[in-house]
């Protein structure tokens, strides 16, 4: 579960992180009543989950009431990157001299959550990592003993922050890693940390995602689980038909069964030059409808220009699979996404015979059936 902006930052101050005065709003005149209360200038931001808001126009910083009335009225009802804006956060900005990133995750490949610090915050953290990866400082934890203060004092000095500032930046990450350990946080990160010219900290922005399967035991978090997904209509969707659901910034929706077939359709798709629009794993013996569920929702995303469907046969009949396909396809006056369709295993070959190819592009292969996705999704974006 990821928490929207404002939720986290709520938790965030709760456990005592420095964060800008803001207000929730959901319509205009709120939203100016909200930057009159706080005083100007404030950000207006929009409350979504996707990154980038900023570049896209979902975030806007206002000096007076004519510039806030405008932004709200821009921002509030958009569409930023497929999601419907309905909820902003306006906020005192900030006066800043310099921005870091601090955050903690899991690294699976040490098995042990790790601590990380930039002086380059405020850009896409992936991007750091992908083009600077000296720049990021990490610090791996040992989850018996938790964070040691000195563990938290070398990270950020080895990132480089200044000294002046230094102790307030490593108070901030050991809470992060509290939270993250308390809340059975899976990221927890602030991007940025800006650091004013009176040396105060503050966190600029907040990101925390939780894991769904503890949230039994963190009823609070529950709580803002069904705020935080009221937003995205897909989400929604996946909740109500009870699909593993992710989704992304690109355009060859994914569908398959098991995650660790998803994820290799997820990686084959960016190896052929594609961009995956989502994660979506229909799970073991789906019967027909449930599949016609899952072009259902991948239909939905309007970002989505094609769709790859890898269904590999165990519990899951291909027969079953073909006909889903095809009831959910026979429905449309006109297919609206050209679907690649690639069946193995139990009755794969029964099934690439009930596929209707009128309706679909079959593939025996599935480096076949991605390349043939990722080129229909190229044809459209010409």
């Amino acid at each position: 579960m990821r928490l929207h902006e404002y939720q986290a930052k709520q938790v965030f101050a709760d456990a005592g992180v420095p964060t800008p005065a803001a207000k929730l709003a959901e319509t205009v005149d709120e939203a100016v009543e909200a930057a009159e209360e706080i005083g100007y200038p404030v950000a207006i931001k929009a409350q979504v989950h996707v990154g980038g808001r900023g570049k896209a126009g979902g975030i806007k910083l206002v000096e007076d009431k004519e510039e806030a009335r405008e932004a709200a009225e821009d921002i509030i009802g958009m569409d930023l990157k497929g999601y419907h804006v309905s909820t902003v956060l306006v906020e005192e900005a900030v006066d800043f001299v310099n921005e870091l990133y601090v955050g903690v995750t899991m690294d699976r490949g040490e098995g042990k959550p790790v601590a990380m610090v930039s002086t380059k915050g405020g850009v896409n953290i992936e991007e750091v990592a992908e083009e600077d990866p000296d720049a990021i400082a990490r610090e791996h934890i040992d989850p018996a003993f938790g964070m040691h203060p000195f563990q938290a004092r070398k990270v950020v000095y080895e990132a480089g922050v200044d000294r002046d500032v230094a102790n307030d930046v490593a108070s901030v990450l050991t809470t992060l890693y509290q939270l993250w350990d308390d809340r059975d946080g899976s990221d927890v990160e602030v991007n940025p940390l800006m650091i004013t010219s009176d040396d105060e900290v503050i966190a600029a922005d907040a990101v925390m995602n939780v894991d769904d399967d503890a949230l039994f035991r963190q009823p609070e978090l529950a709580e803002m689980s069904e705020e935080a997904a009221e937003g995205d209509e897909l989400e929604q969707k996946a909740d109500e038909y009870d699909f593993d659901y992710v989704r992304l910034s690109g355009n060859v929706g994914i569908i398959g069964n098991g995650a660790g077939l998803v994820m290799t359709t997820l990686d084959l798709v960016d190896h052929y030059g594609g961009s995956p629009a989502n994660f979506l794993d229909v799970g073991g013996g789906a019967k027909a409808d449930r599949i016609a569920n899952a072009l259902d929702m991948v239909f939905s995303d309007e970002n989505v220009d094609s769709v790859v469907f890898n269904i590999f046969g165990g519990i899951t009949r291909g027969d079953e699979v073909a006909q889903g396909i095809n009831q959910a396809l026979e429905q449309f006056d006109e297919i609206p996404k050209p679907v690649v369709v690639r069946l193995a295993g139990t009755n794969a070959e029964e099934g690439m015979e009930i596929l209707n190819e009128d309706l679909v592009t079959v593939e025996h292969t599935l480096e076949d059936a991605v390349q043939r996705a990722v080129n229909y999704a190229e044809e459209v974006e010409q």
